[in-house]
């Protein structure tokens, strides 16, 4: 049936069985059709038999006889045609969500529809699409990935739309009745999309009614899967920069982040503030559009009267001047006289933060602010958190002592290998003849006396009598 002109145009086994079957038929090809790199070897009757664009091709060409036609714009290209071609000579061929969409384009765009001949490729495909694909969500949203390749045909088909139509009314009962593990399966399946389509999948889901908060968790799935390396890791390291932001990747994050924030449903308490705050700081760092971050910043101060205090906690790998710089925006005077407590006692806060508290409380208690029976307490939780900041100044400062220390030790320790090591490497080894002569040093019972007495003490109690001094004469 159909064998390749080039090395690189290869088709399937299944063609190559079809060709042989044909060729021991003793029936020549006659026709050779180009779909981009690949060409195909094929005859006229098969195909004219099963696709009306074909035949019009052939009876209204001016040649008298066409052996060449040229179909590189068929939806799907060579490897769909390839199904196609089967199709004309009878060959079986699997449609499947992945390809059921192309095929239904190439059967369009060929005229292979039951108009023109009886249980056409048209047809088959359409039975397959209402009966197997469009039958749950996960076929309907693979169909509508694959049209992404296929437009504006598969618009015009209305394919897009009515997976759409599944796709958002499939999500919304899952949302409110979910009968799988885990419940938010939905939002993975959709986050596969181009932001087109699932934009126009939130915008139906928006018509049927969905409930804001499913979806905003859409959006966040889709967020995280698609601007991950822009959100800040759990190690506190901030955006990972390591595409410049005017690269291709960048730009196209900007694009989606910006589609992302159209997308977000009016109701003001739909996200958690920290993933508004997410999206700001992308926004920032991805230079959008003034609109899109004004948009974000102005979400976020709709809400901050909603957040708790686990939406405001520090982070907690900053360090001692960022944290200062975080409090500085804190009014002790605005405070009241339980939060200024509790910030007293917080011992997660800078010391200096801990002093403004108590001197604020100070000044609370001898204007006479304070309730007359709350004023022993205060009295007393102000002189613990006095000695607390004590105790905390003294440990900052023997921990420095401590590792001057230590460093100090350390180096006296490097100090004495090194002189230990010069001083082994100096002595000299030694040798037979040293090493008797100390041994029979130590066999000497004499060994401890010495010829040299300038140390002997005169004055040690004993009695030594002069000599008489006599003369002796000689007569």
């Amino acid at each position: 049936m159909a064998t390749p002109l080039r090395s690189n145009s290869r088709l399937s086994t299944a063609m190559e069985r079809t060709g042989q079957w044909v060729f021991s038929q003793e029936i020549p090809t006659d026709v050779i059709v180009e779909v981009g790199e690949a060409n195909f070897n094929l005859h006229k009757f098969m195909l004219v038999a099963k696709s009306n664009y074909i035949r019009k091709l052939i009876m209204e060409t001016n040649e008298a006889d066409l052996t060449r036609i040229n179909l590189s714009e068929i939806p799907g290209g060579p490897e769909i045609f390839e199904k196609a071609a089967k199709f004309c000579y009878g060959v079986n061929f699997e449609i499947t969500v992945h390809n059921v969409a192309a095929l239904r384009c190439a059967a369009e765009y060929l005229q292979m529809t039951d108009k023109y001949c009886d249980n056409n490729l048209a047809g088959r495909t359409e039975d397959f699409l209402s009966q197997v694909a469009l039958s749950s969500l996960s076929g309907a949203v693979v169909v509508l990935k694959s049209c992404e390749d296929l437009l504006p045909m598969a618009e015009e088909l209305k394919i897009v739309q009515r997976c759409i139509d599944v796709a958002s009314a499939r999500a919304c009962n899952e949302a409110s009745f979910p009968c799988r593990t885990p419940p938010n399966w939905w939002t993975e399946e959709l986050s596969i999309l181009d932001v087109e389509l699932f934009g126009r999948i939130i915008g139906a889901m928006k018509q049927r009614g969905a409930k804001p908060l499913t979806i905003a968790t859409a959006l966040i799935t889709y967020a995280e899967r698609w601007l991950r390396d822009l959100v800040r890791d759990h190690s506190g390291n901030g955006i990972k920069c390591l595409e410049p932001i005017d690269s291709d990747l960048r730009i196209q994050q900007r694009e989606l982040l910006e589609s992302i924030v159209q997308l977000l449903p009016a109701e003001k308490a739909a996200f958690p503030i920290h993933f508004l705050c997410c999206l700001l700081r992308s926004a920032i760092f991805l230079k959008a559009s003034s609109a899109c971050r004004n948009e974000v910043e102005k979400r976020i101060s709709l809400i901050l009267e909603h957040v708790t205090v686990d939406d405001l906690l520090f982070h907690p790998n900053l360090d001692e001047i960022e944290r200062e710089k975080v409090c500085s925006s804190m009014d002790p005077l605005k405070l009241s006289y339980e939060a200024r407590v509790h910030a007293s006692q917080n011992k997660r806060l800078p010391v200096q933060i801990v002093l403004h508290a108590l001197y604020y409380d100070q000044l609370k208690l001898r204007s006479g602010g304070a309730d007359d029976r709350n004023q022993p307490d205060a009295v007393t939780t102000r002189n613990q958190l006095q000695a607390d900041v004590s105790l905390v100044k003294e440990n900052e400062a023997l921990r420095t002592e401590l590792s001057k220390m230590k460093m100090y030790i350390s180096d006296m320790q490097k100090n004495n290998q090194t002189g230990t090591s010069s001083k082994s490497v100096g002595t000299r080894k030694p040798t037979f003849f040293s090493s008797m002569s100390k041994t029979l040093g130590k066999l000497n019972p004499f060994r401890h006396g010495s010829k040299d007495t300038s140390h002997i003490d005169d004055n040690l109690g004993v009695d030594v009598t002069k000599p008489r001094r006599r003369r002796f004469s000689i007569s």
